[in-house]
């Protein structure tokens, strides 16, 4: 039998519902309500309301609904549900081996995304690899991409996907910046979108 460790998660639901109980209570006696009179207008037992005031008593939605129902309270507010956080990213630009870099995730986490601006005179191909995976989108002006023995050029509105692993190198192809869209995951998460490479062109004989 799998053993369960308690995590953050759980601890942060023992502690939301083990604040329910005196704030049922603090509701209740602030508009002057008895336990009989909600009892009354709930149809739960006067010692059901004691014990889940008392937090003796597990909270659960048929319990509390009729009690938010009573009170005429949305039901995340009688139980003191957080409220959602702002959800807006606000990236600061930042310069990395000469190239601007612009976090578009708040925190750490399996997969990253961000938005890189490429000087045109970072042009000289120098492959690297490392774990993970990789997509990249191009925003504006050209893009060279070099994986393993594909050298590809990509322009605005092409992907590609690639196994970082393998050699790879980015870098602008031509005379002005490339503005890049990246996403990628350190434990090989995939993005299913793959560019396609561009048909060689046979050499004048």
């Amino acid at each position: 039998m799998d053993a369960h460790f308690p995590n953050a998660e759980d601890s942060s639901l023992a502690d939301t519902l083990a604040r329910v109980g005196p704030r049922l209570r603090r509701i209740r006696t602030r508009r002057g309500v008895t336990l009989t009179a909600l009892a009354e207008t709930t149809g739960i037992s006067k010692s059901t309301l004691s014990r889940l005031e008392s937090g003796q008593r597990r909270p659960s939605l048929e319990l509390l609904l009729p009690i938010a129902r009573a009170h005429r309270l949305p039901l995340d507010e009688l139980v003191g549900a957080p409220e959602a956080g702002d959800p807006r990213i606000r990236p600061r630009p930042r310069v990395h081996q000469g190239r601007t870099v612009i976090p578009l995730t708040a925190g750490p986490g399996p997969l990253q995304a961000w938005k890189s601006v490429i000087p045109a005179e970072q042009n000289r191909p120098e492959p690297c690899t490392h774990e993970g995976y990789e997509w990249l989108y191009v925003l504006s002006g050209r893009l060279r991409l070099v994986v393993a023995d594909h050298d590809l050029v990509l322009g605005p509105g092409e992907a590609a996907e690639f196994d970082t692993r393998l050699p790879h190198w980015f870098g602008a192809a031509g005379d002005s910046p490339v503005e890049v869209l990246n996403l990628f995951g350190r434990q090989g998460e995939r993005m299913h979108v793959r560019a396609r490479p561009r048909p060689r062109t046979e050499p004048d004989s």
